[in-house]
């Protein structure tokens, strides 16, 4: 899918156009064949740019065309995937393609709240035709959406833990090791993330004003921030899912001490009924009061082992 955005240069209203012109900005979500070829043709630029955006396991990274003056921005961006009715938070390449002086390109495999929040006009200051200051501000715009992705994570994470103090459930403790996995990701992304910035920032891959320079540098803060958060939250998720995975083992071995001393109690009746239904002579045969006392004495010696049990803390 392909949208074309304009600003007005009087009003800086941002409207829908229907064709490619200078200044615009072309907003690609998964495009098609024809719609590569369509936009390349259009913007006199490679496919390639757009194809390596378009590659979910592509690295952050800039990548320059000295030929043509064409720049390709690729920064990973926060996203939610759905999986039959669970979520879980992933990343995914957002390229940015500065055309010359002329047009600005976005390409993205899905849709994002990064791009959204400048489709809906949330960001302040921003314009198609100021196209460094528009990359900048999506950087900023990004970093700080990872924070809010973070913070998402870390409520689900003690939502998923106070569950589980109360019972150990399977689904519970799926959940917490796909939190801990989405943490991993995030942590590799703004890494690559903030290398990109800086090399932005100590390059002149742009050209850079007194405002942009701040923008970046509020960018890379958010960014450090972020990384900063998620390894916070990773570390004590991972010494989370350790303590729980010790509180497991010890509650199985305590089910299995109990049910072993339980085996050991009941073996004691079963035992000597055995040994009294024998066809040999035994003794209390012949005598009347023979199946109660064998109860009596079955009840004494079960007892006994009760209490040994229960001193030795074998039935707790």
């Amino acid at each position: 899918m392909i949208t074309i955005y304009n600003s007005n240069l009087e009003t800086n209203e941002l409207k829908k156009e229907n064709k490619i012109t200078k200044g615009s900005w072309v907003n690609m979500i998964n495009p098609t064949e024809e719609e590569i070829k369509k936009v390349c043709e259009a913007t006199q630029i490679k496919e390639d740019f757009i194809r390596y955006s378009l590659d979910y396991e592509e690295k952050a990274r800039i990548d320059e065309e000295d030929e043509d003056g064409t720049t390709l921005f690729l920064i990973d961006v926060p996203i939610i995937e759905k999986e039959k009715e669970a979520e879980s938070y992933t990343t995914m390449p957002l390229g940015m393609i500065v055309v010359r002086d002329e047009y600005f390109i976005t390409v993205s495999l899905k849709r994002n709240l990064i791009i959204h929040s400048f489709e809906k006009k949330r960001v302040k200051g921003f314009s198609t035709y100021k196209k460094s200051r528009f990359l900048l501000q999506i950087m900023y715009t990004n970093a700080s959406h990872y924070l809010t992705y973070l913070k998402q994570i870390n409520k689900e994470t003690e939502i998923a833990e106070s569950i589980l103090k109360n019972s150990m459930k399977n689904r519970e403790l799926l959940k917490l090791l796909s939190l801990e996995k989405s943490l991993v990701y995030f942590t590799t992304s703004l890494k690559s993330n903030e290398l990109v910035m800086e090399k932005t920032l100590r390059g002149k891959i742009l050209k850079l004003y007194d405002e942009d320079e701040d923008i970046l540098e509020d960018a890379i803060i958010e960014n450090k921030q972020a990384i900063e958060m998620s390894q916070i939250y990773r570390d004590i998720l991972n010494g989370t899912m350790d303590a729980y995975a010790s509180i497991i083992s010890n509650n199985l071995n305590g089910v299995m001490k109990f049910l072993t001393s339980i085996t050991i109690i009941l073996a004691i009746p079963t035992l000597i009924s055995s040994m009294w239904g024998m066809n040999v002579p035994v003794p209390l045969q012949n005598n009347p009061f023979g199946f109660p006392i064998l109860v009596v004495i079955s009840i004494v010696v079960t007892l006994i082992a009760v209490i040994m049990l229960q001193r030795r803390d074998l039935l707790n």
